[in-house]
């Protein structure tokens, strides 16, 4: 048989003590980041405090975002960070549970190694476990129409109900499901590309005046310093990606004027040059210009925004070279490269566009509304009162915004409130008294495993779990299949009399990356190290 010398410099026959040393190693490594992120679970979960190296501060429960901004040095640990990323881009919630259903697992696996089942046992019996769940989880949901509003609202409200905003979920929860529901068909939907709704955040008043506008808003003013219009209706909308400036050369050079006619001779023909191109704007028939940002010269000068106010037209500049994809799509125009090529063809239309103060503070935004809209999109103006809200309610947004994605994927809902996990533990039970061998105690102890969820939910409301728990099971056990933990009467109820409902695909998704990431963390028996 091989020996093998460990790092402390004895011998072992088959090198197994060393294995069993680096697995320990990893299952507690993967463990504390499990532990650290549980207290945030649930509708009564606590709030993170994340202070970044450059002094910003970041308040947020969402698992996938306290993850990201952690400093994970443990190879294993930073698995736990990947597995809540990949099920922030599957299912777009759920991000904390996937972490504390694996850290559970993981503390199974534990206690399954010290009794001598073999590693490889342990991790394909929880694959078998995970697909009997997954059925189980199918057995149990029930299908959802897309055009009933309603039942997508309270999925969302359940999945705001735990971050930072979820008092004003009242406000978000229809404005996430309208947003969705306007970029997609619903009958022929299969996903949803959510970059084709834009958040515009601008600090001031407060959550409740988030609205969702079917059109596009932009955070800056129109340019009046020349006294331009800062309304226009039935608007013609020109997007131009050429300058309204004097030419430059490509190369830095000087010209050196030596008399007052040459200069007033210079001047004269930058005005002619300006007007020139002020006047083809005119022509095209725009009454509305977008000018994107220039890097090389400026884009605009006073020269030409005191041309286009004489002529009546609205000018917002410092167009995002990054959102001029959008815009056309919303608008319906085309980008224009050369003031040669301006058409009345490329030509945007919008039946209202303003400048509207933001109430609360001295901002001003450009709203664009009663747009033909070809490219089905629409905007988010969120609100509030400091930019820590706006970014967490930016992300609350997305994450329900997410959950709606999910309910298009997969069009199924199931209890919330822990009652999946619980159903899928009772059942497995179940199943675990008829397998045989190692498979029977892996069933035994995936199934357990599971119960950290509902423990959890009771654990961070602070009502006695063990308690809870038992009633819980008892519930399910009596044939309550959406029987769950109701945090707000501190009791067990059933969670579709509450309509406290979550997408299908958000449980499947959790259950299943766990696993899987498990059973890597399983297999590892070596660490190598590369300089």
């Amino acid at each position: 048989m091989p020996q093998f010398q460990s790092r402390s410099g004895e011998t072992i026959l088959g090198g197994t003590s060393k294995g069993k040393d680096i697995r320990t190693s990893n299952i507690q490594a993967a463990k504390a980041v499990a532990t650290a992120i549980r207290t945030s679970l649930g509708p009564r979960g606590m709030d993170k405090m994340i202070q970044k190296g450059d002094g910003e501060v970041l308040i947020s429960n969402d698992g996938a975002t306290i993850l990201s901004q952690m400093q994970v040095m443990h190879p294993t640990a930073k698995m736990l960070v990947e597995l809540s990323k990949s099920q922030d881009i599957e299912a777009g919630d759920g991000t904390t549970t996937v972490c504390v259903i694996a850290g559970a697992l993981l503390d199974a696996c534990g206690q399954l190694l010290n009794k001598g089942i073999h590693p490889t046992q342990i991790a394909s019996s929880f694959l078998r476990a995970c697909k009997s769940a997954e059925t189980i989880l199918e057995d149990i949901s029930k299908p959802v129409d897309l055009t009933d509003r309603q039942s997508l609202i309270d999925a969302v409200t359940t999945c705001l109900s735990s971050k930072v905003v979820s008092q004003n979920s009242e406000v978000l929860a229809p404005i996430a499901v309208d947003s969705v529901l306007g970029v997609i068909d619903s009958a022929t939907a299969k996903n949803v590309d959510l970059r084709d709704i834009r958040m515009v955040q601008q600090v001031g008043g407060t959550i409740d005046d988030t609205e969702l506008v079917n059109g596009i808003v932009f955070d800056k003013g129109c340019k009046k310093s020349a006294g331009g219009p800062s309304k226009v209706q039935d608007a013609k909308i020109a997007l131009i990606q050429f300058c309204l400036s004097a030419p430059k050369s490509d190369m830095e050079n000087n010209v050196v004027v030596s008399d007052y006619a040459a200069m007033d001779r210079l001047l004269r023909e930058e005005r002619k040059h300006i007007l020139g191109l002020c006047k083809k704007i005119k022509k095209s028939g725009a009454n509305v210009v977008l000018i994107q940002k220039s890097i090389l010269r400026d884009a605009y000068n006073e020269l030409s925004l005191h041309f286009l106010a004489k002529m009546d037209i609205m000018v917002v500049t410092d167009i995002e070279r990054t959102d001029v994809e959008f815009i056309s799509r919303t608008l319906g125009c085309q980008p224009i490269a050369h003031v040669d090529s301006i058409t009345t063809e490329k030509l945007g239309f919008s039946a209202n566009v303003g400048e509207v103060s933001v109430a609360g503070s001295g901002h001003k935004v450009v709203k664009m509304t009663g747009v033909k809209n070809p490219g089905k999109t629409m905007t988010v103006l969120l609100r509030g009162s400091n930019k820590l809200v706006l970014a967490e309610a930016d992300r609350s947004v997305h994450d329900a915004q997410c959950v709606v994605r999910s309910l298009v994927k997969k069009r199924f809902m199931i209890a919330g409130g822990g009652a999946a996990e619980a159903e899928i533990s009772l059942k497995l039970k179940e199943q675990s008294h008829s397998a045989t061998g190692m498979d029977a105690f892996c069933m035994k102890a995936f199934a357990e495993a599971l119960e950290v969820v509902p423990y959890t939910l009771a654990e961070n409301a602070g009502l006695n779990p063990i308690n809870i728990v038992t009633e819980l099971r008892k519930a399910h056990a009596d044939g309550i299949k959406g029987a769950g933990i109701n945090v707000k009467k501190n009791k067990i109820t059933d969670m579709y009399e509450e309509n406290v409902l979550q997408p299908l695909l958000v449980s499947t998704s959790a259950i299943t990356l766990a696993t899987e990431t498990v059973g890597m963390i399983l297999k590892i028996d070596d660490m190598v190290v590369v300089m």
